[in-house]
């Protein structure tokens, strides 16, 4: 049993819009159907990934449907995770960020890195063997924006001699970042910088990117007194039983597998050795939780605790899922986590 109280726990969303055999724009109408129940069900962020050229994601441009989700929510929080800097010019990026916590009235929450699939960025000229030392002076430029004034930087890729900034963000001094990844040295960079940490895989192995975490200063707080967030992902599905819940997830997993799986083999590359090859294989990783509200609420309170987290990133939308499973599931997830707070 776990000793985690439930008080200490917050429930967010996280979301990609993988092909789930529905039109395009039925699937959009549907995102926006699920994202109004988050903000009604007491979710505190939604956070969107960005993902180009696969079925794996159908919203390429996460800030552009962000934009429509914070028109038709009024407390959910909104953010990319990730938004793939590499694909944006650091100052288009900032200025796209400032016009977002604005549009929100101050919900946004900034998610920066890289991408897991360096394919998708050699589609627009981006080149694997830059990828890394374009993004880190993107980061850098963007967190130089963030302090206003005259904008300068000279680097490999990018040069910027005292440009105006004529926009800032509507939180002071800037919204919260996120990172996401499993890597420690990562970890160790957003806890430096005071962003939010995002992981997914086994909570073992998800404990030695925590641990590494908190050991780099006071990461409960950020410098302008936010809450620091430790994320978890899962893939949930609750259902009136056992059998019901694995009903529903099973077809499901298998198409996001087919989608996650499409460019690594139309360009015949290696699976990631973490993707969980079936169904099984994910409940068995901790990537997939599926069950009755019971058996749900206690496995994710355990995964939470042996990964030291404090935030629940719930996938609750993904392959052929139908829409009414999902707000089942977010239904049940208010009752059971943020209800009782």
């Amino acid at each position: 049993m776990t000793n985690i109280p439930v008080s200490t726990l917050t429930c967010g969303i996280f979301d990609h819009f993988d092909e789930n055999g529905r039109n395009i724009t039925e699937q959009y109408a549907d995102r926006m159907v699920l994202a109004e129940a988050y903000d009604r069900l007491g979710f505190y962020a939604y956070h969107l990934a960005e993902h180009h050229c696969t079925p794996h994601g159908r919203s390429p441009s996460p800030n552009l449907f962000l934009s429509s989700v914070i028109q038709r929510t009024r407390r959910l929080r909104v953010g990319q995770l990730v938004m793939l800097l590499n694909l944006y010019h650091p100052l288009r990026a900032f200025e796209e960020i400032c016009m977002l916590d604005h549009l929100s009235n101050g919900r946004l929450e900034v998610g920066i890195g890289r991408g897991s699939l360096p394919l998708e960025l050699t589609y627009f000229g981006v080149d694997a063997d830059v990828a890394a030392s374009r993004y880190e002076e993107a980061s850098q430029i963007l967190a130089n924006a963030m302090n206003g004034g005259l904008l300068n930087y000279r680097g490999q890729h990018f040069v910027l001699d005292d440009v105006p900034l004529t926009l800032s963000p509507h939180q002071r001094p800037h919204p919260p970042t996120w990172v996401a990844t499993n890597r420690p040295e990562s970890a160790s960079w957003a806890a430096a910088n005071g962003a939010n940490l995002a992981c997914v895989g086994p909570s073992s192995v998800v404990r030695k990117v925590t641990d590494v975490f908190r050991a780099h200063g006071n990461t409960e707080r950020s410098a302008d007194g936010r809450d620091r967030f430790i994320a978890l992902l899962r893939m949930i599905v609750i259902g009136r039983s056992e059998a019901e819940a694995h009903s529903l997830a099973a077809p499901a997993y298998e198409r996001w597998l087919a989608n996650f799986k499409f460019l690594y083999e139309l360009k015949d590359i290696s699976l990631p050795s973490n993707l969980p090859p079936t169904f099984e294989a994910a409940i068995e990783s901790e990537l997939c939780v599926v069950g009755t509200r019971a058996s749900v609420r206690q496995t994710v309170l355990n995964h939470l605790e042996e990964a030291g987290a404090n935030y629940l990133l719930c996938q609750l939308a993904f392959g052929s899922l139908p829409v009414d499973a999902a707000l089942n599931s977010a239904a049940a997830i208010h009752s059971e986590f943020i209800a009782p707070q």
